[in-house]
């Protein structure tokens, strides 16, 4: 097969690998002990669970959809008849 016929080259691959693994990032910053009915835990409203992470998470899904998106670069031919 020829590579003009995928419709993702191998940057599209590895760009949206780096995506999932900043959203992985995110939700895992997200992550953490909740409050039960016997103790609260301020922590749930930490700026690194309320801000940080949605933002990270954000940005790997932006980047996941720039990944999609971006037309892989078409290697030209050098003309030559041999």
């Amino acid at each position: 097969m020829d590579k003009r016929d995928f419709a993702f080259g191998r940057m599209n691959f590895i760009l949206l690998a780096v995506g999932m693994a900043v959203v992985i990032i995110g939700f895992i910053l997200m992550s953490g002990a909740g409050s039960t009915d016997e103790a609260y835990n301020p922590d749930i409203f930490s700026v690194r669970r309320t801000k940080v992470a949605p933002i990270v998470c954000l940005l790997g899904f932006v980047s996941m959809i720039y990944a999609v998106v971006h037309k892989p670069r078409v290697e030209q031919e050098t003309g030559k008849e041999e």
